[in-house]
């Protein structure tokens, strides 16, 4: 198995002393540097924008809790069969939720978990979206309202899953392959 994150043959940039200490953050609090992060290494604007956007949408102030947007994460990238998300926020559903099995079953199909309603919705939600997105209609908010999520709530979940969709699409494109310590996490 070879080490490359991915298929591109691009040069990390210099990086800053922000981004260093990013870095090294990441290394202390999960024991690693996730490959999407020294993928966009070779432009540290780029890099920028990605991460702001991730943490604003990932540990943010939201409605929605940690574990709900990594199981978007999951049945988003799930349907887009993106390997490198499957791998890192399957890892970290089975991490947020205690339970293995149900990290197996997010990135396999989500349906097959015993989910509460209000995650349910949320999720069929996100693949509608992920799927058919001109096909969002008002009926589909009203289900997420009836469920309990605000209309901040759905923004967040529209935000979430359009990342994701995006991230899957670049991660596809460039074949990112992620950590190998991703797939002994959390079991």
């Amino acid at each position: 198995m070879t080490d490359r994150i991915t298929a591109l043959d691009l040069v990390q940039a210099e990086l800053s002393e922000a981004t260093k200490a990013y870095f090294a953050k990441c290394e202390e609090k999960l024991g690693l540097v996730p490959n999407v992060l020294l993928a966009y290494a070779f432009d540290e604007k780029k890099l920028r924008a990605f991460t702001d956007m991730y943490n604003d949408l990932m540990l943010g102030d939201s409605g929605l809790s940690k574990l709900e947007r990594e199981m978007i994460a999951v049945a988003v990238s799930s349907i887009n069969q993106c390997f490198y998300c499957l791998t890192a926020h399957g890892a970290a559903v089975r991490q947020l939720s205690g339970e293995p099995a149900l990290g197996e079953m997010m990135v396999m199909n989500f349906r097959a978990a015993d989910l509460p309603p209000r995650q349910r919705a949320m999720l069929e939600f996100a693949v509608k979206l992920t799927e058919e997105p001109a096909k969002i209609v008002e009926a589909d908010r009203a289900a997420l309202r009836q469920a309990g999520f605000s209309d901040r709530d759905i923004w967040d979940i529209a935000s979430t899953a359009a990342f994701f969709n995006m991230s899957n699409r670049v991660a596809a494109a460039v074949d990112m392959r992620p950590n190998p310590e991703y797939h002994a996490m959390a079991r």
